[in-house]
């Protein structure tokens, strides 16, 4: 049963074809907002602090501090609203879930930088 729904699924869910990104990593996410009849595209940078499920219905958060607050966004990452994601830095961690930046503020909540060599 539950094989026929992700079948299902996957036939009517358009894929958005984003570059390879995991936790740690600074994103900048331009994202459609519609208001009213005008559409306009709104950019989002921050730290993804994780990504979840899988398929259809697979999600991944974005975190920036905004004006002293911390603020996090959940992305659907196969939603027609994303019109592009860039990839800024890679961030070096050791972990899938990067939960403990909720409580970190200022230098304490940097991120090393992952070198990539070819």
């Amino acid at each position: 049963m539950s094989s026929l729904i992700q079948f299902v699924e996957n036939q009517l869910v358009n894929k958005n074809v984003l570059p390879a990104f995991k936790a740690g990593d600074t994103v900048n996410v331009a994202y459609k907002i519609r208001e009213g009849n005008k559409e306009r595209i709104q950019q989002f940078q921050g730290v993804v602090i994780q990504r979840r499920g899988s398929g259809s219905t697979a999600t991944f958060t974005v975190r920036k501090i905004s004006g002293g607050v911390g603020v996090e966004r959940i992305f659907p990452e196969n939603t027609p609203f994303i019109d592009s994601l860039t990839i800024m830095r890679k961030g070096k961690v050791r972990r899938a879930r990067l939960f403990y930046l909720r409580g970190l503020s200022g230098k304490s909540a940097r991120i090393k930088e992952r070198i990539i060599t070819a």
